[in-house]
């Protein structure tokens, strides 16, 4: 009877995924250089297979980032997205964090009751952030009249 090959690696399959995880840890660098050389040697081919199985799966792509956008990782990122494209520097977790947690507004003291109204105001020559101010002290810069020190 012939060796069988398929039915060694099934019984076997535990002891090969080890073996293997422990070969990708020890080398690394080795690792890594292949698959940039493979990817590189195929990069038209694994390209139009993406273009491919994302055209297949546009349903379960739109799916899943709707789902992702309702999450606090989601809401998050977009959010943070969002500041980066309208010119605000050093956009962070700590400034993320520092941005949640204000309930007031900086200018008027106003309470916050959602995060529509609340706006993160910054620098448009510069970039730089300014404040945690409610929408109607942004959007007419009342701010000015309650904060003296820019």
């Amino acid at each position: 009877m012939p060796f069988d090959r398929k039915a060694w690696r099934e019984a076997n399959k535990e002891k090969i995924a080890a073996q293997t995880k422990a070969y990708k840890e020890a080398n690394k660098d080795k690792v890594k250089a292949h698959y940039k050389a493979r990817y590189e040697a195929n990069k038209k081919k694994v390209a139009a297979q993406y273009k491919e199985w994302s055209e297949a799966n546009k349903g379960r792509l739109t799916a899943y980032h709707k789902a992702y956008l309702k999450t606090e990782a989601g809401i998050k990122s977009y959010r943070m997205k969002n500041w980066r494209g309208s010119g605000v520097n050093n956009v962070n977790d700590e400034l993320y964090d520092y941005f949640m947690n204000c309930n007031n507004c900086e200018a008027c003291g106003k309470e916050f009751t959602d995060t529509y109204n609340k706006c993160l105001d910054h620098d448009h020559d510069t970039g730089d952030f300014r404040y945690v101010l409610c929408r109607s002290c942004n959007s007419n810069d009342n701010w000015k009249k309650h904060i003296t020190t820019i």
